[in-house]
């Protein structure tokens, strides 16, 4: 139950001018049976605290609060949004916490109170920093126990793609190291406000207990990037801009020289960060 009667999101919109901005990577969700949709992904979200980044106008902030989010904090960069926010707020009187201010630069362990999660519709200029920012989260299991998240679909397969196909890379890499994710559902560009050039889509990340293989995050991301910074060159060609005797690294890593980053797997791309922390 709401403690007061909220406006439709088209005219809250419109009372405080709120025209998304393309710079800020906005595109507002006004179909409240899809940001329901979204909230329901996510659960049961009774009991837990929700971190969600970009809320905008606030319409999949009221679903999560609706489908019985115990808080949530809404970390929002576009000040023009705060006073629809606040009206929120106010509808759900002490499950709302507004943070403004960029994302990227906002410590969100220490906004939450176990258990937490993550659910939002990424601003898309901030999407993939944000996510790679949370796959590096020490220690591990992090203090969040599932992400949802919308990206652009052409993100949303690279997050989940295997070895072997034009898709997989680094995000792959990195993303399906530390959790188990998996495509939900895609979501019609019509359901935006402006409609974005491309089909989205919802991606759950579950954290994995144990990573799949042993390797210090930021070696393996080193390593990943060099070796799909050059993906087409052979692992004795790509890995040569990490410093280190690309021979060595791979013979300890029990991979071939002559293999390309497509072609390995999550755990072969673990034991070359290993590899390479080990030097010389």
């Amino acid at each position: 139950m709401t403690g007061v009667a909220l406006p439709p999101l088209r005219d809250v919109i419109a009372r405080h001018g709120l025209a998304a901005r393309k710079a800020l990577g906005q595109n507002f969700l006004l179909d409240l049976n899809l940001t329901g949709r979204i909230a329901r992904a996510a659960g049961p979200l009774e009991g837990h605290d929700v971190i969600e980044v970009g809320p905008g106008p606030g319409g999949l902030t009221r679903a999560l609060l609706d489908n019985g989010a115990r808080r949530v904090i809404a970390i929002e960069r576009d000040r023009r949004c705060i006073a629809a926010l606040e009206e929120v707020a106010a509808a759900y009187p002490g499950r709302l916490t507004l943070v403004e201010g960029d994302a990227l630069e906002t410590e969100m362990a220490s906004l939450v109170d176990r258990p937490a999660r993550i659910v939002a519709n990424l601003p898309y200029n901030i999407a993939t920093p944000l996510l790679v920012g949370w796959l590096q989260t020490e220690p591990w299991p992090p203090w969040f126990s599932s992400l949802t998240l919308m990206f652009q679909r052409e993100v949303a397969e690279r997050i989940v793609a295997v070895p072997g196909g034009k898709a997989y890379g680094r995000l792959g890499v990195l993303a399906q190291w530390r959790t188990r994710p998996r495509i939900l559902f895609d979501v019609d560009r019509r359901a935006f406000t402006p409609p974005p050039s491309v089909t989205s889509s919802i991606v759950e990340l579950v954290p994995r207990d144990t990573p799949l293989a042993p390797a210090d995050p930021r070696a393996l991301e080193t390593v990943v990037a060099a070796a799909f910074g050059q993906r087409r060159k052979m692992l004795r060609a790509s890995l040569k801009s990490l410093g280190r005797d690309p021979a060595l690294m791979i013979e300890a890593a029990g991979v071939l020289p002559t293999q390309r980053a497509e072609e390995l797997t999550v755990e072969q791309f673990c034991a070359l960060a290993r590899a390479y922390v080990q030097g010389p």
